[in-house]
């Protein structure tokens, strides 16, 4: 008798892999790099939604009647967002002042506080703080317009503010004041 031909449609068995086969391992490099390519994945999300909530407090903390601000400004805006926990704060240590207990009670979220709190300032007295650049007339415009989508953020502008921009910016406001000052004290004296 003739042997029955195989059906295109149904299934072999699948074979079994030798551990230490040139399949084996392709099949390893293949699973190594999808781990890779989802924790990366996993950590970009992660990311973005920082950055997200970042960008939507200071979109809720604009002020609705100007156009642009100016440095000064935008970093006693970035303060402000600096100290956005000390309520918090506040209210664990209330509680803890409370209780007679030995433990500290949110101990844990005190700790997380206290540490973003701290990498902020450094990072603001140092090289500086990325927020979206309000300075820029066109770029407000463009942050007020968002949505809060993740999708958009990349085409939001930022910009670096660290310390020596307020105090530049006092100095420059200062010296300004002065040469106001002094002008005056000419045309009193003529």
């Amino acid at each position: 008798m003739p042997k029955l031909p195989k059906s295109k449609g149904a299934k072999q068995e699948k074979k079994v892999i030798h551990p230490y086969s040139r399949k084996a391992a392709q099949l390893a490099r293949e699973a190594h790099k999808q781990d890779k390519k989802e924790k990366l994945k996993i950590e970009k999300a992660l990311r973005l939604n920082i950055i997200g909530e970042k960008l939507q407090w200071f979109q809720s903390h604009l002020d609705p009647n100007k156009t642009s601000y100016t440095k000064k400004e935008a970093c006693e805006l970035l303060e402000e967002y600096m100290c956005r926990f000390s309520d918090e704060l506040e209210q664990i240590e209330l509680r803890n002042s409370i209780r007679g207990r030995q433990g500290r009670q949110h101990g844990s979220r005190e700790a997380v506080i206290k540490q973003t709190m701290e990498r902020e300032r450094q990072l603001y007295e140092g090289y500086g703080i990325e927020i979206p650049d309000i300075v820029n007339g066109k770029h407000l415009k463009f942050f007020r317009e968002w949505n809060g989508d993740l999708k958009k953020l990349p085409n939001i502008k930022m910009r670096k503010l660290s310390i020596r921009d307020a105090i530049c910016s006092h100095t420059e406001v200062a010296d300004a004041e002065t040469k106001e000052e002094s002008s005056k004290a000419e045309d009193v004296a003529s």
